[in-house]
């Protein structure tokens, strides 16, 4: 993860955020306070301006946050807040990147509505290959594709790794969204690029 910036572009300022409406949201990612310590964390919500996380670990009132959270990419701000089981902090960006991540937040916001079963790409048979999935434990197995898109992909398998659950699936990571009667669904994290699909996924 890349340092602290002790110089952002922009300072974020704490009476803009009260301009932007929150979102519930359900984001993954990872943050890392001004000592260098690393935790993985979870959004609840969040506004163009700020945000709120599950966290095991957080910071001092007014210290310096990075975070690298799925689907969105890396944030910096302050923490504004400390929560019973994480905390706040503010979102320090440009006005572009504030637009980028109203936007963000709308396609977050109704990703479930635009498709049935939030496929938002549409999904290719790929029964001929194998891939190698990485459980939150470490554990690994080795499954046949199912059908695969650059947003996701279902394998069959015996497991039934818990919903939400962080799967690698190759080097690409996601979690667990679907249990399926002969396996499950795995959602990328990121979008993955099409030309280099199968080549990423099948990477151990």
């Amino acid at each position: 993860m890349a340092l602290l910036d002790t110089n952002p572009a922009s300072a974020p300022l704490t009476s803009e955020n009260r301009r932007y409406q929150r979102v519930k949201v359900d984001l993954l990612g990872r943050y890392m306070l001004e000592d260098r310590r690393e935790f993985p964390c979870q959004v609840i919500d969040m506004s163009p301006g700020g945000l709120a996380m599950i966290a095991p670990q957080s910071g001092r009132l007014g210290g310096r946050v990075v975070a690298y959270i799925d689907h969105v990419g890396r944030l910096e701000g302050s923490i504004t807040r400390i929560l019973p089981s994480g905390f706040s902090m503010t979102i320090a960006a440009s006005q572009r990147k504030r637009d980028k991540l109203a936007a963000q937040l709308t396609w977050l916001a109704n990703r479930h509505i635009d498709l049935p079963e939030d496929r938002r790409h549409q999904r290719v048979a790929n029964r001929d290959q194998m891939v190698t999935l990485t459980m939150a434990d470490g554990s690994q197995e080795q499954c046949a594709i199912l059908d695969l898109s650059v947003s996701g992909v279902a394998v069959v398998s015996s497991s039934r790794p818990p919903m939400r659950s962080m799967v690698q699936v190759g080097k690409a990571p996601g979690r667990v969204v679907r249990h399926l009667e002969n396996g499950f669904a795995v959602e990328f994290s990121l979008v993955q690029n099409p030309d280099l699909l199968k080549t990423t996924i099948a990477q151990g």
